[in-house]
């Protein structure tokens, strides 16, 4: 499913995000908008959560085709 695959990019983007966080200390979402605190910057990271909200439902389904 497409939602699935763009979902599972943003949050393997926000991973990625997050190394460097940890490894660098450096946010490439708060240096390219902005900052982390503007608008835009926000509504980046909100997406980015939503999407791995959506990616938990992976977890939880059945992905193998049934035949009968």
């Amino acid at each position: 499913m497409l939602l699935d695959k763009i979902a599972l990019a943003l949050v393997i983007i926000g991973g990625l995000n997050w190394g460097s966080v940890g490894l660098f200390q450096f946010d490439l979402v708060a240096f390219a908008l902005g900052g982390s605190a503007s608008m835009i910057s926000r509504i980046i990271y909100t997406v980015i959560g939503l999407a791995a909200i959506w990616c938990i439902s992976l977890l939880f389904r059945d992905t193998m085709d049934k035949k009968d």
